[in-house]
């Protein structure tokens, strides 16, 4: 009985020490997940008081053309928990999957991106931040004593072309996607990056610039970027679930703005509806249309590419937010569509090509 109990100490203790650290996060919790909310501390982004709620408007046999069983067949098989479709203010579609429903928390991963470049752009509008085109050191100026940093600018880290050395592997627990996912020294980790290549000269999609974008939004608002966050997108979204953004510790957390806005699938779809009317929201100006307008439009200066902008992707017909494991809320502006998908993993398929050919038929 005493060597049961000791095994257990020492097993109890071991499992305490893995936590303790980077890489022994990354061992004990192994590859992320859409659950991973519960592992990481946050701050919460309340619901409305009276929130806005899409007209169910969802048929038995079609969606417009596309037969409804075939939608469903096609999104269950393909490991998804969500699918919505709406149009027109309206759910034609939406189903979930695999034990969840409605009321189901999911990990957004990396369409928080495209949330932090809408916080980017409603500073901008407050007068916080002066110009995209301003150096990122004048809000970072710790970053002034690094080579090559006083030359990359806002609109580098919006359009991935800031050159930051950096690496998107998220397979191993020394890399820096694991640095910043499971880091809890965020704040101090950014003040070591280096640069790999001049700024504006290439596109290359590393998470690190929008966790400086994050860093540079809590500069220049002088508020948490959930506090701002709560207070620019998610209360006049009428949001009608309670969520969170998680953050690298407890005391003085920093968000993890490359990631992990936790909340419902309904309440993305609003975000896309934001985008999809200009950031006019019921009448309310809440994002510049010209933010929303630039973000979501190719350019290839300063090294972009014609598929991305502002922290959007962008395709034939719409633009999309996108996160790991195939978390999407795509917006087709033409024909005033919203479509989110969300799942445990994406499944061998490419969901911007499913939005699109749908939309064909809607």
């Amino acid at each position: 009985m005493i060597k049961k109990t000791a095994a257990c100490l020492l097993i109890l203790s071991a499992f305490s020490i893995l936590q303790s650290c980077l890489v022994g996060r990354f061992v004990v919790y192994n590859f992320s997940d859409i659950t991973d909310y519960k592992i990481f501390p946050s701050r919460p982004l309340p619901k409305a008081d009276e929130p806005f709620r899409f007209t169910e408007a969802i048929q038995p046999e079609r969606v417009g053309k596309a037969r409804v069983h075939r939608i469903d067949s096609l999104v269950s098989a393909h490991n998804s928990v969500a699918f919505l479709i709406i149009r027109n203010d309206s759910i034609l579609f939406e189903r979930y999957y695999q034990g969840y429903e409605i009321s189901s928390t999911v990990a957004s991963f990396s369409m928080a991106k495209s949330y932090t470049s809408a916080l980017v752009g409603a500073a901008l509008a407050d007068g916080f931040i002066k110009s995209v085109d301003e150096p990122i050191t004048n809000y970072i100026p710790e970053l002034k004593r690094k080579e090559g940093f006083d030359k990359i600018t806002i609109t580098h880290l919006l359009q991935m072309t800031s050159g930051i050395k950096a690496s998107e592997s998220y397979y191993n627990p020394f890399g820096q996607a694991a640095k910043l996912y499971y880091g809890r020294t965020l704040r101090n980790y950014l003040k070591h990056l280096k640069t790999d290549y001049p700024p504006g000269t290439k596109f290359a999609y590393r998470s690190v610039n929008t966790q400086l974008l994050g860093l540079l939004v809590e500069r220049a608002t002088n508020k948490s970027v959930t506090g701002y966050m709560s207070e620019k997108i998610w209360a006049p979204l009428g949001m009608e679930y309670d969520a969170t953004w998680s953050i690298d510790k407890k005391n003085n957390g920093l968000e993890k703005t490359f990631c992990c806005i936790n909340a419902r699938a309904r309440d993305f779809a609003k975000f896309g509806r934001l985008y999809l009317h200009k950031g006019n929201w019921n009448g309310v100006q809440v994002l510049p249309p010209s933010w929303v307008e630039a973000s979501t439009s190719a350019t290839t200066e300063a090294g972009g590419v014609k598929y991305y902008k502002y922290q959007w992707w962008l395709s034939k017909n719409g633009f999309y937010a996108n996160g790991l494991h195939g978390q999407y809320v795509y917006v087709h502006p033409e024909k005033n569509l919203i479509m989110v998908r969300l799942g445990k993993r994406e499944a061998g398929i490419s969901w911007p090509n499913v939005f699109e050919q749908l939309s064909e038929y809607l």
